[in-house]
């Protein structure tokens, strides 16, 4: 039986991100080379996204060790693969899974832009915590290094992480900082230092999804803090080399990447094909999770 606490606490792999929602699902379709014209309303829209998750999650590649954990949409999460509920189905190949919790993301105010409000949340981990699975997923932005927007929304992730907590799973908090945004140096610092604040209220661990720091090694310390099991990256618009480069600056931090992990696959591709560019992506993103 996977310890998933361990393994993921361990840290020799990435987190890969299966997670896209519906805002985004059409846009990950085209980028795998599935046009509009091939679905018909979200039912159709999320079948054919299912079947890449399915594609991705059974290719040899995807359970060589490499990949630690996977944050599923909700969708996927009460879908199946071969057979078995997708969170079973990761299990079965050493994978730990997690489910992104969030419904998008509020209007930019104080330079941040909120989470909308959860009002099914309990719910949805009771099913979550029934079919295995291990933790969540949350994600709010920084656009501006605004002191007042930034320790709200860190109050906002551990608010809801503390909700996760009293559900039995473990919550990813995401305050992702726009890699694009001005003063993110100086940001960074900000949040850090709300973080650790927010860390001193809660008794129990929590992950960090964090995007990657301006200051390589910034987050040094949030990665070594008791309270925290560990910090993973998101690539945030990085391409997969600039994200893999930036990712292996910083010591003990690992991936947890979208784009930078789907980027090259196509719906046309051969199994085997399919199975050499994901085995690919996943060597990289290891190798510098692992550095």
């Amino acid at each position: 039986m996977m310890d998933m606490k361990k393994q993921i606490a361990d840290g020799q792999g990435f987190v890969a991100a299966l997670d896209q929602s519906g805002g985004s699902t059409p846009k990950a379709l085209r980028g795998y080379g599935v046009e509009d014209s091939e679905w018909s309303g979200d039912d159709e829209m999320f079948a054919k996204i299912h079947e890449m998750r399915s594609r991705i999650i059974t290719s040899p590649s995807f359970s060589n060790g490499k990949v630690i954990g996977a944050i599923l949409f909700e969708k996927t999460m009460d879908g199946q693969v071969e057979g078995k509920p997708t969170p079973q189905a990761l299990i079965d190949r050493g994978i730990v899974p997690f489910i992104k919790i969030d419904k998008g993301l509020e209007d930019e105010a104080n330079g941040v832009q909120m989470m909308k409000p959860m009002p099914e949340l309990d719910t949805l981990l009771a099913r979550a915590k029934s079919l295995g699975v291990f933790g969540t997923k949350e994600r709010s932005v920084i656009n501006e290094a605004n002191p007042e927007g930034i320790a709200a929304i860190v109050a906002q992730q551990f608010e809801v992480g503390r909700q996760v907590l009293a559900a039995g799973l473990v919550p990813m908090l995401e305050p992702e900082y726009n890699i694009k945004a001005e003063g993110r140096a100086e940001g960074e610092k900000i949040l850090k230092a709300e973080i650790l604040k927010n860390l001193e209220s809660i008794d129990e661990q929590v992950m960090l999804k964090l995007s990657i720091p301006v200051e390589a090694n910034l987050y040094a310390d949030l990665i070594a803090h008791p309270k925290v099991l560990a910090v993973v990256a998101l690539s945030g618009g990085y391409s997969t080399d600039e994200a893999c480069a930036e990712l292996a600056k910083n010591k003990g931090m690992i991936a947890s990447f979208s784009r930078g992990l789907l980027q090259d696959l196509r719906a046309g591709q051969s199994d085997a094909e399919f199975d050499k560019t994901l085995g690919d992506a996943i060597d990289q993103i290891h190798a510098a999770s692992v550095a």
